[in-house]
Formats: structure tokens, sequence, C-alpha cells
């Protein structure tokens, strides 16, 4: 970022931004610092409604660059100025989201991040965690725009319903019924296993082994009967539209996708390393290559087996993970494809 424009209190002004607000007053050191202080938070919410780390950062940015424009000395609360303008223009993303998502090729999925990456945001209580899971995130696009925007400030950052409802311009008992809409559309998924780091590593390595042996009994057994497999190529890289499902449909198609083939390594660029780790706290499969990473498959947990495998291999949902991965220290691979 050393390339970036600044302000002359040092703020970092966006490339793709500058013109917009050029006439604006330098904002001074401690009104950048009190930026700065609610930025992890911000991201944290951007991240959960949009899905996407790139696009959350995004309109953090924006987010900065109307604090900047704005008369300041005149916020009274700026936590609470902030979160309206970082969620009115998340709701006009998630918006227009939806309309570049149905010329996406293939199936849209969030953006995984791996265990460690302060985006993640706070994970004090299980409502934090779960609303952060790679399986809720999925869930989550079933929701309308305001619908995640409620489900994200109440579940995740314990905002009263008084100022949902000021940052969403709606009534307080709107946002309660919106909540409990939301929610149980939510629940409707099934009733996710909480794992920690070293548990996610021991579920990911009796899964690897199953699903390498050659043997698909094994795996079944690990599986869910309803279980699903799902990928997200962005039509970059071969991924299978339809989701397989059943026990023995997914058993057998992971099977073959562990399976190692010259045409795989020609696809991703060479032999993947493959990991055990932790992404949007689930167990994850992560796959290597020369330190950049081409595949995150996140596993759904329940006390039943695993009810899902959902794999982001578009690099451009990857970029993050990789420059995480780089930061990490992670071990020697469970095996090399």
């Amino acid at each position: 970022m050393s390339g970036w424009p600044r302000s002359t209190s040092g703020a970092v002004i966006s490339w793709r931004h500058r013109g917009k607000y050029d006439q604006v007053m330098p904002l001074t050191v401690d009104d950048v610092d009190r930026f700065e202080l609610s930025r992890p938070r911000l991201e944290a919410i951007a991240y959960r409604l949009l899905g996407s780390a790139e696009e959350a950062e995004d309109v953090v940015q924006e987010t900065f660059l109307r604090w900047q424009a704005a008369d300041v000395d005149r916020v009274e609360v700026p936590e609470a100025w902030l979160t309206k303008v970082l969620t009115n223009l998340c709701l006009n993303q998630l918006t227009s989201a939806r309309a570049r998502r149905e010329t996406y090729v293939g199936r849209w999925l969030p953006e995984p991040l791996l265990a460690g990456d302060p985006m993640l945001g706070p994970a004090d209580t299980a409502e934090q965690r779960e609303s952060v899971s790679y399986a809720v995130l999925t869930l989550m696009e079933r929701l309308s725009p305001n619908e995640r925007a409620v489900y994200v400030l109440r579940e995740a950052f314990d905002y009263p319903h008084r100022e949902i409802a000021e940052i969403l311009d709606i009534t307080e008992a709107a946002s309660q019924q919106i909540f409990h809409r939301a929610k149980k559309h939510v629940a409707a998924g099934k009733a996710r296993t909480e794992v920690d780091q070293a548990a996610a590593r021991r579920i990911v390595e009796e899964f690897l082994a199953a699903a390498t042996s050659g043997q698909t009994d094994e795996l079944v057994r690990l599986l869910t009967n309803d279980a699903i497999s799902i990928g997200d190529g962005g039509g970059k890289v071969p991924a299978r539209t339809k989701a397989f499902e059943g026990a023995v449909a997914v058993a057998k198609f992971l099977w073959g996708l562990f399976k190692p083939a010259e045409a795989k390594r020609a696809i991703v660029g060479g032999s993947p390393q493959i990991h055990a780790w932790a992404a949007n706290g689930e167990p994850a499969v992560v796959a290597v290559v020369e330190g950049r990473v081409v595949a995150i498959m996140c596993l759904e947990v329940t006390a039943e087996g695993i009810a899902a495998c959902r794999t982001q291999a578009n690099p451009d949902k990857l970029e993050r993970a990789t420059e995480q991965w780089a930061a990490t220290h992670h071990g020697e691979p469970l095996r090399t494809m």
C-alpha cells in the first residue's frame, strides 16, 4: 500500500476513488485514528454481509472516504455513523451482486478465510463463530439484503434492535420480525458441531485417509446420508455446477477428486500439497502449489457426520488466503498429489 496516495494526515486514499473526493479537507490525525479503531469491526461486518474479503475491503475504504468528506466534528457517535454508512453501502452492493451472480459462471460460493485472519472478527460466543462459518455464509445467500444485515448486526455483533432500526431506517418492531425470519432461514440447515484447530486437523486427516484409500465405503461412513458436494471455479477452474448429492455419490466424486492425475496438475500449475487446516471455523482441506492456495474445501461437520463439502477454487477468491498462508506457520503437508 506504500504507493497509494495519502492525505496530509497520513490517511490512505484508494487510487480507484481518487478524484471523487478531491475537494474534501484532509482529516486530522485524531480523526483518522478514530476511523482506524473502527476498521477491524467494519471489515468483519462487511465480510459477513458480502461474503467477499475483497468487496469488504472496498466498502470499508469507501466508508473512510465518506468519513473524510463529512463534517466529522458534528458526528456525535462515530461508531454508529460509520456502521450506518458501511451497512448501507453493503446493502447497495448486495443488490447489485444479485444481478451479477445471475451471470456468474457455475455455482457462486463465498470467499473462505483461513484461521487467524483478522477479518473473521469476534469469536467470543457461539453465535459469533457460527455467523462467520462457511456453511452459514452460504445459507445467508438465501436472505434478502435487509434480512442479512439485521441477522449479522444482531447475531454477530449484538447490536440492539433499536440501533439496527436506526441504521436501516426501519422500525424496531420490523427489525425484530426480520431477525426472527432470517434466523429461521439460517437455522433450516443442520445443527453444526463446533471444532477447534486440533479437532479440525483430526477430522481432515481421517477424511483424507478415507478419500485417498481407494475404498469408498470408509468415506461413506464419514458422510451423512444426504451429504452434498459443491464447488466454485468461477469459470476459470473446472467445477461441477450441479451439486453431488447423497453419501455414495459424494464419496465417488471425492475419490476421483483426490486421485493424482497429470491433467489436474496442469490445471493448477503443479503438484498440490494437501494440508489440514481450518477456514471460517470449519475443518478445511487446503491445496497449495508453490505457496499459492489453489483450493480450499470446507467440511460442514454435524453430529451425524460430514454434511457438506464446499470447495472454493476460483483463483480470484483465493488471493487473500494465499497472503494469509504465506504469513502462517503451517507445517508439512499431509500428502502431495
